[in-house]
């Protein structure tokens, strides 16, 4: 008869013998697509080794030529983040302060209010491109030098996941800390700054990095309201660089897109104890 550690051994080490497989399963495409930033066309399309044959730099040497005039791939990369930092910390601002309002105070409409925004989840992005590009063009922000059609509606909690995922953080927070904080001297906004803020890093922290990343990867946005090529963000440049008349270097393409996901590979590792601490507190509150 097989002992009760013995189980225990045996049953710990098919469960991670599972995950180690799975997590190599998952994590294999981009080690295949960091490898294949070191081969040639004909080595990339001849199978799925990781292990390059005969390694070349050319891809990352490529990487760095002009691809539509007066964009590169340094410059590019500057253009995003020139708008996606705003954009994060806008977000966080504007989220926090309507989160705060809606789990915090009650008035009148609160239910019918918080039910629309909530609504507004179910809405796809196709379905507001033509209103907004509309509206934003009348306000004279489409190809703005200053990328005023992405930035400024961050100012307004349009990302509706952000406030819903921070009222559900707040519900487990003790409102006794708010009625101390009076007691102290706090006003509404000193409360919220002092207490809940702190109290919030964690799903804040969470936001912020679902923030950066979506921001960092959307190319309809730029495509839609970012008309000049010297002003072109990253995910726009990876296009650009396929579209070249020389046709598709695939290693050229697959450095470039690495090079671009390098800030936020780095970004998300160095906040993810804090990202999984938001996303699972978060995921309980009720």
């Amino acid at each position: 008869m097989i002992g009760v550690k013995a189980r225990n051994r045996i049953s710990t080490f098919f469960k991670y013998f599972v995950l180690i497989v799975v997590g190599f399963i998952m994590v294999y495409p981009l080690l295949w697509m960091v490898s294949a930033t070191f081969k040639s066309n004909n080595e990339i399309f001849s199978g799925i080794g990781l292990i390059p044959q005969n390694p070349t730099l050319d891809g990352y040497r490529n990487a760095m030529n002009d691809y539509g005039g007066d964009i590169n791939l340094l410059r590019s990369m500057l253009n995003t983040y020139s708008y996606v930092i705003p954009k994060v910390i806008f977000t966080i601002l504007s989220s926090a302060i309507t989160a705060y309002g809606f789990g915090r105070f009650d008035f009148k409409g609160k239910r019918i209010l918080f039910a629309v925004m909530l609504s507004t989840l179910f809405l796809p992005q196709v379905v507001l491109n033509v209103p907004q590009y509309l509206l934003y063009n009348t306000f004279g922000w489409v190809d703005s030098p200053w990328y005023l059609a992405l930035i400024i509606p961050t100012l307004f909690a349009v990302d509706t996941y952000f406030v819903f995922m921070l009222v559900q953080f707040m519900r487990g927070i003790p409102k006794e800390l708010d009625e101390a904080a009076q007691i102290d001297g706090c006003n509404t906004f000193q409360t919220l700054v002092k207490v809940i803020a702190p109290m919030l890093k964690p799903a804040l922290v969470s936001c912020a990095l679902f923030q950066f990343m979506w921001s960092s990867n959307d190319f309809m946005g730029p495509l839609l309201y970012v008309n000049t090529p010297a002003k072109y963000p990253a995910a726009i440049f990876v296009k650009l660089s396929m579209d070249a008349d020389n046709g598709f270097a695939w290693n050229r393409v697959l450095a470039i897109s690495l090079i671009s996901i390098i800030p936020s590979l780095i970004v998300f590792f160095a906040a993810q104890n804090q990202f999984i601490e938001g996303i699972s507190a978060g995921s309980v509150k009720g």
